[in-house]
């Protein structure tokens, strides 16, 4: 079985963005098409309700787009573990209560058993001082974190 990759919003979004002036988001939003289209097969991968929720949000051509580009993917389903991980990684501070989303992404991933959880957001999701805390939140609920990348970090992991 492939490892299992899921894919955090921001991974759909810089898809399909119109390219950056910003000289480190293009080559961001580069890496994330290069990823997608050199190792596509490689890997499970996954999208949740909550991504499904973020990207129709903004311009609606863009949305469908983002959607397009996630059609066929599965959505797993929330469950009492991803539930009860969410919830302290919100109360103890971990995950801010106004990234409640970013809480479930990382939940939904340990939940699920992916290998992977693939992202651009390093404030709340892929952030190295937070990290342990996020790990020893997991166990905590009898789960194993998932590896937090951004797609160039994922590059370097698995080339």
């Amino acid at each position: 079985m492939p490892p299992r990759r899921y894919l955090e919003t921001t991974i759909p979004s810089y898809f399909v963005a119109r390219p950056s002036r910003d000289v480190q988001i293009a080559s961001d939003q580069a890496a994330t098409v290069k990823r997608w289209d050199l190792h596509r097969d490689d890997f499970a991968m996954f999208v949740s309700g909550v991504v499904l929720r973020e990207i129709g949000k903004g311009e609606a051509e863009m949305a469908v787009l983002r959607r397009d580009k996630i059609r066929d993917l599965p959505i797993p389903e929330p469950t009492e573990a991803s539930e009860a991980l969410a919830t302290r990684l919100l109360e103890s501070g971990i995950v801010p209560a106004k990234a409640a989303d970013d809480a479930t992404h990382i939940a939904l991933a340990a939940a699920h058993v992916m290998d992977f959880l693939l992202t651009w957001n390093c404030k709340h999701i892929n952030n190295r001082s937070t990290f342990r805390q996020i790990e020893k939140e997991c166990l905590a609920c009898g789960l194993v974190c998932p590896v937090i990348a951004t797609p160039t970090e994922l590059m370097n992991l698995c080339p």
